[in-house]
């Protein structure tokens, strides 16, 4: 589908979310992701296309992606996607992709987000909340530094259990330190048996941490993993 570049908002550290006005209405279930192709000249190797997830509620007149941006060693397309000015065309495909809420609103979530793994986790959130469905939710954030933090505002006004895990924090952090652990997500699962752990962010980091939670003698059944490609940490 057509749509254009509406605006752009810093949202942490090197990350920006820019804002779609889609030419057409929009199904959409919170969670899902979209292709966006963005054809530009001297493209690189690393094509004109990437898959990025939705960020935004779709209860949103506009759709949104939140990426972050490596400068100069930033693929083409990056580039060119952070020079885009509001009105700039683009494609997008129609919304897709299962990792979504559980239609059961009964069941315990742990979230696991790693780096910019957190833009499903933030659709889903920002969707429960205008919509005012409660549910037993706990989200375990890890960034390499408090500035790349992204969303905290509404993560901390929401009704969840927000938990964000600093790898190198600087002055004045207060909360936890360290990078998710089995542990970490383990002691979030406790004392419901029943819950599910979602796991976004790099592929590394989420095949590590499903291979461990199946070790520790959690079912795969209760694993959802979604991994952002091109991404080899958080």
């Amino acid at each position: 589908m057509k749509a254009v570049l509406d605006h752009i908002e810093d949202t942490a550290a090197n990350i920006k979310t820019f804002w779609f006005k889609p030419e057409r209405s929009v199904h959409q279930t919170a969670g899902q992701f979209t292709e966006l192709y963005l054809p530009h000249q001297q493209s690189d190797n690393r094509g004109d296309k990437r898959w990025f997830t939705l960020s935004n509620s779709p209860a949103d007149k506009l759709l949104s992606i939140t990426t972050k941006y490596a400068g100069e060693s930033s693929s083409s397309f990056k580039k060119y996607l952070f020079s885009l000015q509001p009105g700039a065309p683009v494609s997008l495909a129609d919304p897709m992709g299962d990792f979504v809420l559980p239609k059961d609103t009964s069941i315990p979530i742990v979230y696991v987000a790693g780096g910019i793994g957190v833009t499903p986790i933030h659709s889903m959130v920002k969707y429960l909340l205008g919509a005012n469905e409660k549910r037993n939710i706990t989200l375990i954030y890890a960034v390499n530094h408090q500035d790349e933090l992204a969303f905290g505002e509404l993560f901390q006004n929401s009704d969840i259990k927000y938990i964000p895990v600093v790898k190198e924090p600087g002055p004045g952090w207060t909360g936890e330190v360290g990078t998710v652990t089995t542990e970490r997500i383990l002691s979030a699962m406790r004392p419901s048996e029943q819950s599910l752990v979602y796991l976004s962010g790099p592929e590394p980091m989420v095949e590590a941490l499903a291979d461990a939670l199946k070790k520790a003698g959690v079912s795969k059944n209760r694993i959802v993993t979604d991994f952002f490609p091109g991404y080899t940490s958080i």
